[in-house]
């Protein structure tokens, strides 16, 4: 049986729930929308990650027994609640951006239409996936773009939660990363996974030389050896004398990179193993894979910056009531905000545009809001597509196959954007958000 995602949930949306069943207003037609207020400082644009893993979830957001027995001994919610709950199936309607969009604050990347008490208790899970998944995405893609074409593979498992690891390879795989090392992360979503030997493994055998030569029997000449356990210059001469000049690549995981790659270059070429690559891998991010831009490295593995979004953690994203229906008579919807100081929002439905130039270019992101039902009129490109429709999952999202399809749409959408989006230094919203 599927493990239910109940309970990767906050209490209070369950206590909300509660109250609202006992008022009467638990099935009261709302509009749910989930946005950022604000980038990241000095961050550009965000890459939206995790719409596969949260479908998924929702399908799976179901109130077994064991659930509901922890509830009624722990006296979270009324025995009225807990039969509502145990019949409990999301039957509304998810539109959003597509996996792997492109984002800017203030813009809905996902709008839920359902009744209140079904809306409200799946807000945790929304925002605890996609603020994980982009974080990392956003992170990720700016790395691809500082890596300028060179290979760029996930190595950050041992650096965070075993679950997010296995979220964190695939946001990265979608922004462009080439690989990841977690091997559920390939089982999973279809990643292609890489990996060969840690200094453990040298430091096993005898000597440098019998490591390197159990490997290369092992895998074959064109395999990657780790070449910085005790000299470089040494390892790199036993290297090329064990493995020949056929060499695949060696590993640097130490070390002044830019000096220490050049020396490392100059030595192959010297051995002659002019195709024998070099792979960094030396808590690197953006701005040390930027530095090394003129050295000869060939491809980058990249951890603990990757698993934490390069110093942004989470993506700032909130889940807002935004319209229900009024309960006067005449059922008008009726747009609500909140008015608090540096949090307020934008009441009413809307509808996201990103506005192009005759070029193609992406110049603007236009904010319509809209009536229930409403025909947007905007030249530029619509940003919401159907996820789920009356309680039904797109299937085309979902799996391997919508991770490949969300990788391939993060491409698609970043050539969209103006040049100075690619600046690794700090800018602001490289698109401004006007409402229309």
């Amino acid at each position: 049986m599927t493990a239910s995602s109940a309970f990767l949930t906050d209490r209070y949306e369950l206590t909300m729930l509660d109250a609202a069943l006992l008022a009467g207003t638990h099935d009261r037609e709302c509009v749910f929308e989930a946005f950022t207020r604000r980038l990241p400082e000095g961050r550009r644009y965000g890459i939206l990650a995790g719409t596969g893993r949260l479908l998924a979830l929702i399908e799976q957001f179901r109130f077994g027994e064991p659930e509901l027995e922890w509830l009624r001994e722990n006296g979270v919610v009324r025995d009225a609640t807990l039969d509502w709950l145990a019949d409990y199936r999301f039957s509304g309607t998810i539109s959003g951006y597509r996996e792997g969009e492109v984002y800017f604050p203030g813009s809905p990347f996902l709008v839920v239409d359902a009744p209140f008490a079904e809306g409200v208790i799946l807000e945790t899970l929304i925002l605890s996936v996609f603020n994980y998944d982009s974080a990392v995405a956003s992170a990720a893609a700016r790395m691809v773009t500082a890596a300028n074409g060179r290979p760029v593979a996930e190595m950050g498992s041992r650096r965070a939660n075993e679950r997010s690891a296995v979220a964190a390879a695939r946001a990265a795989f979608i922004a462009g990363f080439s690989a990841t090392s977690n091997l559920e992360a390939g089982r999973t979503w279809g990643v292609p996974t890489m990996g060969t030997a840690a200094h453990a493994f040298t430091l096993l055998h005898d000597s440098e030389e019998e490591a390197f030569r159990a490997q290369v029997d092992a895998f074959g000449p064109s395999t990657t050896l780790l070449v910085d356990t005790f000299d470089v210059e040494k390892a790199i001469e036993l290297a090329v004398r064990v493995a020949g000049p056929g060499l695949g690549a060696v590993r640097l995981d130490s070390g002044d990179l830019p000096n220490l790659v050049r020396q490392v270059r100059a030595q192959l070429d010297s051995l002659g193993a002019t195709s024998t690559r070099i792979t960094v891998t030396n808590d690197l991010d953006e701005f040390t894979i930027a530095a090394l831009s003129a050295s000869p490295v060939d491809s980058y593995g990249v951890g603990t910056s990757v698993v934490t979004g390069s110093g942004s953690p989470a993506s700032g994203m909130v889940y807002k009531l935004v319209a229900h229906r009024s309960h006067d008579g005449d059922g008008d919807w009726v747009p609500v905000a909140k008015k608090s100081d540096g949090k307020a929002s934008v009441g009413g439905r809307k509808h996201p545009v990103r506005r192009l130039d005759a070029k193609g270019r992406a110049v603007a992101e236009a904010i319509h809001i809209v009536e229930h039902g409403a025909t947007v009129h905007d030249n530029g490109r619509d940003l919401l597509v159907p996820l789920v429709t009356a309680g039904d999952v797109h299937r085309e999202h979902l799996g391997a196959s919508g991770t490949a399809a969300a990788r391939e749409h993060r491409e698609r959408a970043m050539a969209e954007l103006p040049d100075q989006a690619f600046r690794v230094g700090r800018g602001d919203a490289v698109l401004p958000t006007i409402y229309v």
